[in-house]
């Protein structure tokens, strides 16, 4: 059976700043949805931006002129009930600092033992309670700019999943990738070891996307980052680069001369992963540019590709949609763009394609995928009316067209009684809160 949450905005945070929930997004203000994540008890975690700027408000102590820009953790029941939201990414009224830092490419996991992660570029990771009550450790490294400016610091990755025996599948940056003077993701990479407050484990590099990055010195080696006995860095890393791995013939090789790792690697096994490498995007619009979906071993080992898919019917680019999500208990992976919902078995073979293009599976456009559980419950949410929809496969692809359906037309029943009991504002869903949410 689906379900369908309300993504909450805290009273207070609409309060505070006096926020006109009825505004249009085009007049300095907005709502974005970053990433879920599903805990081993059946808790869901999902993070968002709430924001506002005005360039010509930016040092304005009106309340309703403010800018600012709250990242926002919720965190459910089973049964879909919030149980908590907390802010982080800005400093609280009194002036008290968060404990995390505003970065791109966010993203949450969840650890064996049920601690939250949530990471960040470069390299940063923050450790929280589950309860969302406290941030318990943080690795971080503040970006580097300009590329001759040395910052110190104490990374760990970029983005983390967690394999079916519990070992953590991590993208990790690197500086001069593809000879920008700053950090990106670059390093394919796993750990036996647990992450905790007291232990930053080792990681061991098994693919890397450019395997020459420039501009590198001796504080760019990633101590913790292994590669044959040696700290990754300078001219020591997994090669030949994704790229060269992937591209069929010269003319393909050209088009990922820029390529870069999509959100994140995702566990099909403990030895089996989907690593999405995109080609270079263009601002005039990037649709019909290569992309790949690739299956990479523990070796580092390219075992092949998530077949069928067109690069301009099929396109990822289209809207950024880059993530896919895994269900390991029956070896499934899943994908969702503007085009449509794409399902594969573990060797690459697509089974099912729900186009967007078809009257049923339209409504499925305007919706991103976040994560899916172990067992193959897809977690979407809808990108102007904040709600999560919950769809359980429970790996059965060839009810999936039916099974997806169904969960569209009972997201429309849910959706109305959800209007009954909540009065959202302009589909922004308020969270009666008498005090501050707590402060990360």
């Amino acid at each position: 059976m689906s379900h369908t949450l309300p993504v909450p905005i805290p009273s207070w945070l609409v309060d505070r700043h006096q926020l006109d929930l009825s505004a249009l997004y085009s007049s300095g203000w907005g709502m974005e949805h970053h990433a879920a994540a599903l805990a081993p008890n059946g808790d869901l975690y999902a993070l968002y931006l709430v924001w506002r700027y005005h360039h010509e408000a930016k040092d304005s102590a009106a309340p309703a002129e403010q800018n600012f820009g709250y990242r926002l953790i919720t965190r459910y029941a089973p049964d879909g009930t919030p149980l908590a939201t907390a802010l982080c990414c800005q400093d609280a009224p009194d002036g008290t600092p968060s404990a995390i830092t505003a970065s791109s490419g966010m993203g949450l996991a969840v650890l064996p033992d049920g601690t939250l992660v949530v990471t960040g570029e470069p390299d940063c990771t923050y450790l929280i309670a589950p309860d969302l009550s406290k941030v318990l450790a943080a690795y971080t490294m503040p970006y580097r700019w300009p590329f001759n400016d040395v910052v110190p610091g104490d990374p760990f990755a970029t983005a983390i999943r967690v394999t079916p025996r519990g070992r953590l599948l991590c993208v990790v940056s690197e500086f001069g990738v593809h000879r920008y003077g700053n950090c990106l993701p670059n390093l394919i990479a796993l750990t036996d070891g647990p992450l905790s407050p007291d232990n930053k484990p080792t990681l061991e590099a098994i693919a890397s996307l450019d395997a020459r990055p420039a501009h590198q010195t001796e504080v760019d080696q990633r101590p913790h980052v292994r590669y044959q006995g040696r700290a990754v860095g300078l001219g020591h890393r997994p090669s030949p680069g994704l790229p060269d791995l992937l591209a069929r013939d010269d003319k393909e090789r050209y088009w990922y001369d820029r390529a870069r790792l999509g959100i994140a690697a995702e566990p099909l096994t403990d030895e089996l992963f989907v690593v999405p490498v995109l080609g270079r995007e263009f601002r005039s619009g990037s649709r019909g540019q290569v992309f790949v979906f690739a299956l990479v071993n523990a070796q580092g080992e390219v075992t092949g590709r998530l077949e069928g898919l067109d690069n301009y019917k099929d396109s990822p680019f289209t809207g950024r949609c880059y993530s896919v999500a895994t269900a390991p208990d029956h070896g499934l992976v899943f994908h969702l763009n503007r085009y449509g919902l794409y399902a594969w078995t573990a060797d690459g073979r697509l089974r099912a394609r729900l186009g967007t293009e078809d009257k049923p599976f339209k409504p499925l456009a305007q919706f991103t995928l976040l994560a899916c559980s172990s067992d193959g419950e897809l977690v979407l949410v809808h990108r102007k009316q904040h709600l999560i929809l919950r769809i359980p496969t429970r790996g059965n692809l060839d009810g999936l067209a039916e099974t997806v359906e169904t969960a569209l037309r009972a997201y429309g029943r849910e959706r109305t009684a959800l209007k009954k009991q909540w009065r959202p504002v302009n589909w922004h869903w308020v969270q009666a809160t008498t005090e501050q949410p707590h402060h990360l």
